[in-house]
């Protein structure tokens, strides 16, 4: 028998073991078919680069725009009312060649630009979401403080006062992404009036308004995270986000987008499990391409259930999603799972690569590391596990 077989799975997406994208109409095969060649050929060549440096490749915002990315599952004018199922493939497809470009995207979409299409009046929606859509306005999402995190629901710190026809905002954001840059910034403040968080939109340039770029992260290093600091900033009464009336409100965007992420997941976990392969398949040791190793067989494929496992959770949340029946608890068991998954498949990754899986020129470093702050934002495993089990125990464990 011969030793060396050609492997059943697609080169195009090796990982996609189960044929998910065999379950899309031939429309959205063709736009993340267009997205996987922009991101190959325009992205994957810089990244490294960017990474090395903590800068943000600027030039590729106007063909991100072309590419049609934001809002693939919203309804109304413009907006192509697909599924979730599109929306949360776009996310795997940007972050299997970088989780920083699809962090990046994820602030623009599921964030900032959701934030405006959840709880924006129509007047806002048709000013600045058409213009979010094709990226001529960036996004940022300014929700967690440096004194708060997973308890921001009661604990922000950031205030919001009514004077006439304006609104000033006071306090500081931390780890908001794009916020340096970003056009239109969504700012959740508690209304000191009626102690209620409320949203507002405060456009770059507002006085009171500053950003300082975080140095030396080990993580998602092209992302420009960075610290708002609100002192007397004021901001029009035009610019409050009429839906956003409580943290309830917060939380139905954060349900959504905590599914984005649980995607992002899966798909850095598939940009290791890629590079990991190509990887032992070349590198030959006793003679034999690595690939042939039973030890690092068990690694790729320990990958590939944890891609596979992650993509299937998905999947099923994003059709919950696209039915209106989703729910908190949903979202939070797939954003704990699936970045679990991933952690655990990055670093398999890792180990397969040996020595050279530290080094950037070898991809999956990168990925490695990244990982960590997936892993992280948008509530911490921890959070979510205790939401998924008060949900199946009817007991609450938070202090």
């Amino acid at each position: 028998m011969n030793k060396h077989v050609n492997a059943d799975i697609s080169d195009l997406w090796p990982g996609d073991f189960y044929r998910l994208w065999d379950t899309l109409p031939e429309e959205d095969r063709s736009l993340l078919k267009r997205l996987r060649a922009f991101m190959e050929t325009e992205v994957a060549p810089i990244v490294d680069q960017h990474w090395r440096d903590a800068t943000f490749p600027h030039d590729i915002i106007p063909k991100l725009g072309e590419l049609d990315l934001i809002g693939t599952a919203w309804s109304g004018e413009g907006f192509r009312d697909q599924s979730y199922l599109l929306d949360g493939l776009i996310a795997v497809e940007l972050t299997r060649i970088d989780p920083s470009i699809g962090t990046f995207v994820g602030v623009q979409g599921p964030l900032a630009a959701a934030s405006i299409y959840h709880c924006g009046s129509d007047e806002q929606k048709a000013e600045w979401l058409p213009k979010m859509r094709n990226f001529e306005l960036i996004g940022s999402f300014g929700l967690t403080e440096p004194q708060v995190g997973s308890a921001i629901s009661e604990g922000m710190l950031t205030t919001a006062r009514r004077e006439g026809d304006q609104w000033v905002l006071n306090g500081q954001k931390k780890w908001i992404g794009n916020a340096s840059f970003a056009d239109l910034n969504v700012i959740w403040a508690r209304d000191e009036s009626d102690n209620q968080v409320k949203a507002f939109v405060v456009e770059k340039g507002t006085p009171g308004f500053e950003t300082e770029v975080i140095a030396d992260k080990i993580a998602l290093r092209i992302v420009q995270n960075a610290i708002i600091t609100l002192k007397d900033c004021r901001v029009s009464e035009a610019n409050r986000l009429p839906g956003a009336r409580s943290f309830e409100d917060t939380a139905k965007v954060l349900r959504l987008s905590r599914g984005s992420v649980a995607w992002q997941a899966a798909g850095c976990a598939l940009g290791a499990f890629e590079t990991a392969l190509a990887y032992t398949r070349k590198r030959e040791q006793f003679g034999e391409p690595v690939a042939s190793f039973q030890l690092i067989q068990e690694h790729l494929v320990e990958m590939l259930g944890a891609v596979t496992a992650s993509l299937l959770m998905c999947k099923r949340l994003s059709e919950l999603q696209d039915a209106g029946e989703d729910s908190e608890e949903q979202a939070s068991l797939a954003k704990a799972f699936c970045t679990a998954q991933m952690r655990q498949a990055v670093a398999r990754g890792r180990e397969a690569l040996g020595g050279n899986g530290i080094l950037l020129e070898h991809k999956v470093a990168r990925f490695f590391a990244d990982a960590e702050a997936i892993y992280s934002y948008e509530g911490s495993r921890e959070v979510q596990t205790l939401i998924v089990g008060r949900a199946i125990t009817g007991e609450s464990a938070f202090v």
